[in-house]
């Protein structure tokens, strides 16, 4: 399957339809921007000589950054370009394992819903179940992404 798809309007969804993303390898750089960014500087992302010592044994990544990995994965392959209205939200949200700085993850991405709204003519909503992945198939994020995404012939949204 390829890992560049073409943008996709509301009408293109299909429930069960898949999309699998490039793999990304997690940096030292990443989790320390993540860790400024949010402020969130906890040692078992941070201090080698801490993080050894507790039960993962070296430094993970920080929960909220897988989610947003998975998040920006599902935005990378192209599907929503210039159709994502807005991001709604999650219902469900699991970190089953941690992600460490090295592994490389990627995002296995499936339609579990498409449906048009009876309130809106100019979107759909639309929940993509995500399951992001490492290198050895370890499970590290797990959770569904909803969006309003555009229909065809409503105005794209243009930068």
């Amino acid at each position: 399957m390829a890992y560049s798809y073409e943008p996709h309007h509301f009408e293109a969804f299909e429930e069960g339809q898949t999309f699998r993303s490039p793999g990304r390898t997690i940096t030292e750089t990443d989790v320390t921007m993540q860790a400024a960014l949010t402020g969130d500087w906890n040692e078992l992302h941070t201090n080698a000589e801490f993080a050894e010592e507790r039960d993962f044994g070296e430094r993970i990544a920080h929960g909220a950054m897988t989610f947003n990995y998975a998040l920006g994965m599902l935005m990378s392959i192209g599907i929503l370009e210039r159709t994502a209205y807005a991001f709604l939200g999650m219902d469900s949200m699991e970190l089953p394992n941690p992600a460490s700085i090295g592994d490389t993850v990627s995002a296995e991405i499936e339609v579990a819903e498409a449906r048009a709204l009876e309130s809106r003519d100019d979107v759909g909503l639309v929940v993509f179940e995500t399951e992001m992945t490492t290198q050895d198939e370890t499970v590290v994020f797990r959770g569904d992404l909803t969006f309003f995404v555009c229909k065809t012939g409503q105005a794209e949204i243009d930068f």
